[in-house]
């Protein structure tokens, strides 16, 4: 047995206070805010997730290693808004750059329900039902990402999931608070969610109840160890078509092995002296540059927030949204329409055109050009930046909460409910095609070298938090935290204004005198959540939206 030498362990202790006053002094004399970090950081939903992406990163993981390991956590302890049963897009700058995007969201299956579209809600609420279910691409697109820029071994990046899922872990107050709500609650209760949602009575987990994944467990354990064609050719598959057979759907074995993930260069939109990539449709990219662009052209400035023109500044931003909403039906999958149905949301003159028609005191009486889709909640996002330099934007989604309400019993899945994005904005559906999508992981890179690597989960929420994150961040002179903390505004599908709780009660009063029309979205129901991480003169700011009790991590 070594012997032990107290003086040698009082070395070290005071080597590592002396490596820790040395960073914060450093941290400190280049101006960095509290809470910085020098080499990396991850800001993921939840504390927990965050730092698994972390230690990823302190193990000598790139960025994209991080993301995948923090969105696998996020399906265990988020398990409403995404997981392998699900998809992504992803926005990806290496250190030279280099901006691509990696989408691989579900698709159509090779033979959907006959008139699928004639199964659309006429009024907003949860969507159930196998027929809804999109061909998953998640497990393909982490394989391609991490062939593309991992390091750390692919089966390593799942060993704290799948000891998350085996083990259990206390039900989060989100979740707990989640499953509390009449309608969530109802959701679970009556479907086959219940087997991993519920307790023994058959009655949604609470405050102290243990959440299991028990069977995930094992089919991630199998995927780690085979990759994913474990998933998309294997046993994994086969038990996953089967139990979504069971439920009445048309998905095959031949459309899991048919899924490719789509590669393509990011699209770069001018913002002053910021550049900022974004992913091309079906994605919401374009809705967010259209209404940022617009926004630019009325010079906002931290001014832009004094007095009677805060009311005129969110007014503005209240019409933009109203346009933006307009041209949502012209979001489609390119791949299946050949024309640049969304080019013209990135064309001055038209976006000049339409900046003239918002009038300083009124609105445009629901002229916005639009026949508009339903309104969805859901999803998660996960910025990452590493020490070398990658960024990583990623949002993920099963759609809405908890998809569809499919819960593969072979296999520990829950499904999507993807295809009811299609719903008010097409008139019908073809095999392998993506739904048009608000999901918006965007990538912002000043001339001074400066990153800002940002997206939101929320549904169609997301392009107002974002939207209002940014426009906070670069113009209205708030740091990062305050700007992705300050409530929003958002438009619904029928043109109203939903004022998030504790919304400024004087700005709420100002938009509905001019003209603006409340909406009836329930303060408790908004989902918008942004996750950003920010590099500026060496400082790295990492910021989880507290809204869903999230907390970035890094070192």
């Amino acid at each position: 047995m070594a012997k032990y030498r107290p003086w040698l362990v009082c070395c070290f202790t005071l080597a590592a206070l002396i490596c820790g006053v040395a960073l914060f002094a450093s941290l400190v004399d280049r101006g960095c805010p509290a809470g910085s970090f020098s080499h990396a950081a991850v800001a993921a939903d939840s504390l927990r997730c965050s730092e698994i992406g972390r230690n990823i990163l302190k193990q000598g993981g790139s960025a994209v290693d991080g993301a995948i390991a923090a969105l696998l956590c996020t399906s265990v302890v988020n398990p409403q808004s995404m997981g392998i049963g699900g998809g992504s897009i992803v926005t990806i700058r290496d250190k030279t750059g280099n901006v691509k995007v990696y989408s691989f969201r579900e698709t159509v299956p090779q033979y959907p329900k006959p008139n699928l579209l004639k199964d659309c809600p006429t009024k907003v609420g949860l969507i159930k039902g196998s027929q809804w279910i999109g061909v998953p691409g998640e497990l393909r697109g982490y394989e391609a990402i991490h062939k593309e820029y991992g390091k750390l071994p692919w089966a390593k990046l799942f060993e704290p999931t799948i000891d998350l899922a085996r083990k259990g872990i206390p039900l989060q107050p989100y979740l707990a608070t989640l499953l509390s709500h009449p309608v969530v609650k109802k959701h679970v209760e009556n479907t086959s969610l219940c087997e991993i949602l519920c307790n023994k009575d058959k009655a949604v987990l609470g405050n102290g109840d243990v959440l299991k994944f028990p069977k995930l467990a094992e089919t991630l354990k199998i995927i780690a160890q085979q990759g994913a064609d474990a998933f998309y050719t294997g046993k994994i598959g086969q038990d996953l078509i089967q139990d979504i057979k069971d439920a009445g759907g048309t998905i095959t074995m031949e459309d899991l092995k048919s899924f490719k993930v789509r590669v393509e260069d990011a699209w770069t939109v001018p913002l002053g002296d910021t550049k900022m990539h974004i992913p091309p449709p079906p994605a919401g990219g374009a809705l967010l540059a259209f209404i940022l662009t617009l926004m630019q052209g009325f010079s906002l400035t931290p001014k832009s927030l004094e007095d009677d023109q805060k009311i005129q500044t969110y007014h503005r931003y209240v019409e933009a949204a109203k346009f933006a909403n307009g041209q949502r039906r012209t979001i489609h999958d390119p791949v299946f329409f050949n024309n640049k149905s969304a080019d013209h949301l990135m064309d001055d003159s038209f976006i000049n055109r339409i900046r003239e028609m918002i009038l300083p005191n009124r609105t445009n009486n629901n002229n916005y050009n639009v026949t508009l889709p339903s309104d969805h909640v859901g999803t998660t996002h996960v910025s990452v930046l590493d020490q070398d330099g990658l960024a990583v934007s990623a949002t993920s989604t099963i759609n809405q909460v908890f998809g569809g309400a499919i819960y593969s019993s072979r296999t520990g899945i829950i499904l999507n409910n993807e295809l009811s994005d299609f719903c008010g904005r097409a008139d019908t559906v073809s095999a392998g095609e993506q739904p048009p999508s608000s999901m918006t992981p965007a990538i912002l890179e000043t001339k001074s070298g400066g990153l800002l690597v940002i997206g939101g989960s929320g549904g169609s929420m997301i392009t107002s938090a974002v939207a209002m994150s940014i426009m906070n961040r670069l113009w209205l002179g708030m740091n990062l935290t305050r700007a992705i903390d300050e409530r929003i505004v958002y438009v619904d599908s029928k043109f109203g204004v939903n004022f998030e709780h504790h919304f400024d009660k004087t700005v709420k009063k100002g938009l509905i005198d001019i003209g603006h029309k409340k909406g009836n979205w329930p303060e408790d129901f908004f989902f918008n959540v942004v996750n950003a991480v920010e590099k500026e003169n060496g400082c790295i700011v990492a910021v989880s939206d507290h809204r869903k009790n999230g907390t970035p991590a890094g070192y």
